[in-house]
């Protein structure tokens, strides 16, 4: 770091001017002087006065305005934990009724399944009761149609067979090939 000329002179003007005050005295210690008493009596005069005027005026003041701030700064903390406390007792309200709504929601859903499944059952028993009687009505159109051709056996067996011996012989008994059929199925 270069130093410029007029710092340089600067520093030494300012480092000389104490020894120069303390080589000549300093003029406000000298307690011979008479105009020392005056400025010292003056000076506490002044001073009482100042005190005088910060003591009853001033300090007062600052005091009230101090103690309304706070008591401002006190009520405002009161009323913000107010809030707070209340905001919480909301919160915990609406954590109840969010739980107390789910629970519900849940026992309703529970409810409608299990209704769901009473009636998915008493449809399945409807539908298979229907069909059974379906299936009842079917067999017993089986077993009728199986009785008619049954009873229908015998005569075309007795034909089937008359056709065959007069085919293969030239000629055919009807009575004989009937008995013959009627040995045959029993």
């Amino acid at each position: 770091m270069r130093l410029s000329p007029r710092f340089v002179l600067s520093a030494a003007t300012a480092l000389a001017l104490p020894g120069q005050a303390v080589a000549e005295g300093m003029p406000q210690f000298e307690l011979g002087n008479p105009l020392i008493w005056g400025q010292v009596f003056w000076g506490a005069i002044v001073f009482f006065i100042f005190y005088l005027i910060a003591a009853y005026l001033i300090l007062p003041r600052m005091a009230h305005i101090l103690k309304s701030r706070d008591e401002r700064i006190e009520s405002d903390l009161k009323l913000a934990h107010k809030a707070k406390d209340d905001a919480d007792a909301a919160h915990d309200d609406l954590k109840a009724a969010q739980e107390e709504a789910a629970l519900k929601a849940r026992s309703h859903i529970q409810q409608i399944r299990e209704q769901a499944l009473e009636d998915s059952r008493r449809q399945a028993a409807e539908t298979n009761a229907r069909l059974e009687g379906h299936i009842k009505d079917a067999e017993k159109n089986i077993d009728a149609s199986r009785q008619a051709a049954l009873s229908h056996v015998g005569q075309i067996a007795s034909e089937a067979a008359a056709a065959m011996t007069k085919r293969l012989i030239g000629s055919a008994n009807p009575e004989d090939i009937q008995k013959a059929v009627a040995q045959a199925q029993h």
